[in-house]
């Protein structure tokens, strides 16, 4: 069932405190945020050329705060960061969703910014920060402290930025552009928990391989995909052996390898989308894309480092039994993914795919019953 985002807007609104004023939200988080930046800023003197590196490093280490928070505290339920979590997924993601991203009244802001007094928090986490680097040196301190206040204020603008409409000028800007597109694609729902976590430069979500961009026809486009096929015969009929198979939660059950499956029970029609943790691609999003009884079933899978992947279950009638076909198809559009492939991942992707049909065989007529009747689990 899809969610009602309309309506979760509605409910939001009705309950934001009728004092509650978006300009004073945004100006004092800008303003106050600003002035602490100046102060800061102000006590450095004389920097040297060394000591400017506080900078970048500033902005790194934020980038790498904002990824890591936003993925295990906004997307992850924590004992200790629950008001995080209900905020952002609770309240954020059920706002705003994919192809729903626009704010329509200032007000929304509520559910964009961050409340007012965390910047002030924030602030002051900064000059502790100030006062200990400054035993050491005060312009270092002066510039790290000050450009990490920078970074917290560029995610407010940034964020807020990513929820103008399309056709507003500062969605138009190139970054925005680039940056409002990320952010979409986080907000899908089958994706969130996974991908696209920073917000104002996706370094960290490049460097994880969590970074995803989702070009018309991508997914369909199988050029540059390694191909692997094995087969074995099973004796039981097509339609028993494929009705298990395209089972993905008794995957466990013939996979040599621990696997957690999260999604509905029973043979996987076109359409269903399901969660797969295990082997050596990690967390898997799938999709089923084609599924034809008792012939074939075929399911896309998405990971990290760019990973697209198919896999194909063709069932051939052979005397009294079946000839099982699995054919595997991925690519890396990562980096990161295309070097570890050429260098040892696709030998033990390999190995892996024809020891899964080995450890199939072995158990197949086991767990597949022998009458003419199936009975998912």
């Amino acid at each position: 069932m899809d969610f009602d985002t309309a309506n979760f807007r509605a409910r939001y609104r009705a309950a934001i405190h009728p004092r509650y004023n978006a300009w004073f939200h945004g100006g004092f988080v800008l303003l106050f945020g600003a002035l602490c930046i100046g102060f800061l800023w102000h006590r450095a003197e004389n920097i040297q050329p060394w000591e400017w590196l506080a900078v970048p490093l500033a902005l790194v280490f934020h980038n790498w705060g904002e990824y890591m928070i936003h993925q295990h505290l906004g997307h992850f339920k924590r004992r200790f960061g629950a008001m995080f979590y209900q905020r952002h997924t609770g309240d954020h993601h059920s706002f705003f969703a994919y192809g729903q991203m626009n704010y329509e009244l200032a007000r929304d802001w509520r559910v964009i910014l961050f409340p007012a007094w965390l910047i002030v928090v924030f602030a002051s986490v900064n000059f502790a920060t100030y006062w200990a680097l400054s035993h050491w040196n005060a312009n270092v301190a002066a510039l790290f402290s000050g450009t990490m206040l920078l970074g917290y204020l560029a995610y407010e603008v940034l964020h807020a930025c990513e929820h103008l409409p399309a056709q507003h000028p500062v969605s138009k800007l190139p970054w925005v552009r680039q940056m409002r597109r990320l952010h979409e694609l986080h907000h899908a729902r089958d994706l969130m928990n996974t991908f696209n976590f920073n917000v104002v430069f996706p370094l960290w979500d490049w460097i994880y391989g969590t970074l995803y961009r989702e070009r018309e026809g991508d997914l369909d486009d199988r050029r540059g995909m390694v191909s692997m096929q094995h087969h074995v015969d099973i004796g039981r009929s097509p339609e028993q052996v494929l009705n298990y198979l395209s089972t993905p939660t008794r995957w466990s059950e013939w996979h040599p390898y621990p696997v957690s499956i999260k999604g509905p029970s029973g043979s996987m029609p076109v359409g269903t989308a399901f969660d797969y943790t295990g082997g050596r691609a990690g967390h898997l999003l799938w999709n089923v894309t084609a599924y034809v009884p008792g012939h074939h079933w075929q399911a896309r899978a998405r990971g990290k480092y760019g990973l697209l992947m198919y896999v194909t279950y063709e069932c051939t009638p052979m005397g009294t039994g079946t000839r099982f076909t699995r054919t595997l198809e991925y690519r890396f559009s990562h980096l990161v993914g295309r070097l570890a492939n050429q260098i040892f991942l696709h030998k033990r992707i390999e190995k892996d795919s024809a020891d899964l049909l080995k450890n199939l065989n072995l158990v197949a007529e086991k767990l597949i019953p022998a009458s003419a009747t199936f009975l998912p689990r």
